[in-house]
């Protein structure tokens, strides 16, 4: 993005759209203040989480910028989750998502995190929030069965399994497992899958997941880059609904859900939903989170 689009996303972002000239003040002062500090800079995030960040980490400072980087998901997250849950993130990168899961809301959780600098990097999110023995890292990607396959290692957010047709300089080889094999048994509540177009084999190596009750929601980024490897999103679409889930857009601040019958166009991000009254109960009834002085 260039600065006049990252400028764009901030001023029109929800949570900052009533206090402009005080989101734009804040993104100035990160862009200034963290070339002049050396090192990791700690900030201070929702209902007492924390996260490491420094200059060129695009995702995580998205947090800084705007209170919820990916503010309909991450609202999400905060109003559906409770304590006694167990979230997945695969495809974690630093832990956004983990942290305010696991740290924000006390539950259990699992990530998976491939690119081994960016997993390094996941675990010492974790330890900064005290979440050793709460979240399993795993230095792995997901799909359909265990191996090896190529990763690109350079791309911030956007690192992902390498196609057969692509050339790249900076390629780590990392292993490969199955959700089902590496939950073991285990009854996750909420899933976050953000896999830059890898998702079809993760939901094909998680047909007896899909199937626990217990799994009431998935987020699934889905922003046309399965083309690459020549997965089809509307094949993967009715492989979810087969599941008994059906999609979803959500408003945090109005705490509304709304069907929109495919894919989110407004947003990179589905929200899949199987147990809409669980999921409803849940919303109403979820403790108020504080974000940049507004009230979710």
């Amino acid at each position: 993005m260039s600065p006049l689009d990252i400028i764009k996303f901030i001023v029109n972002h929800p949570l900052n759209r009533d206090h402009k000239i005080n989101s734009i003040i804040r993104f100035l002062k990160w862009q200034i203040g963290s070339r002049l500090v050396q090192g990791d800079i700690v900030y201070d995030w929702v209902n007492g989480s924390k996260f490491l960040v420094k200059t060129g980490e695009t995702g995580i400072t998205g947090n800084i910028y705007t209170g919820l980087h990916e503010f309909y998901d991450m609202g999400f997250l905060l109003h559906v989750l409770r304590p006694e849950d167990l979230f997945i993130d695969i495809g974690a990168n630093v832990g956004s998502y983990t942290i305010l899961a696991c740290s924000a809301v006390g539950a259990r959780g699992i990530a998976f995190e491939p690119v081994p600098s960016t997993y390094n990097r996941l675990l010492e999110n974790m330890r900064l929030n005290h979440l050793d023995g709460q979240v399993k890292c795993l230095n792995e990607a997901v799909g359909n069965q265990k191996g090896i396959i190529a990763f690109t290692s350079d791309g911030d957010t956007t690192n992902h399994a390498l196609s057969t047709e692509e050339q790249c300089d900076n390629v780590v080889n990392v292993n490969v497992t199955s959700l089902d094999v590496a939950l073991n048994g285990e009854s996750p509540a909420l899933m976050k899958i953000d896999v830059e177009g890898f998702e079809t084999p993760v939901i094909e190596g998680a047909q007896e997941t899909l199937k626990k009750q217990s799994l009431h929601s998935v987020i699934m980024e889905l922003n046309g880059s399965g083309e690459r490897y020549g997965f089809n999103e509307s094949q993967l679409l009715e492989l979810m609904f087969d599941y008994g889930f059906e999609t979803y857009s959500y408003n945090p601040i109005g705490r509304t859900l709304i069907n929109i019958k495919g894919k989110n166009l407004d947003s990179g991000n589905t929200l899949f939903i199987r147990d809409k009254a669980l999921v409803e109960e849940r919303i109403r009834s979820a403790a108020s989170v504080f974000v940049n002085d507004k009230v979710l």
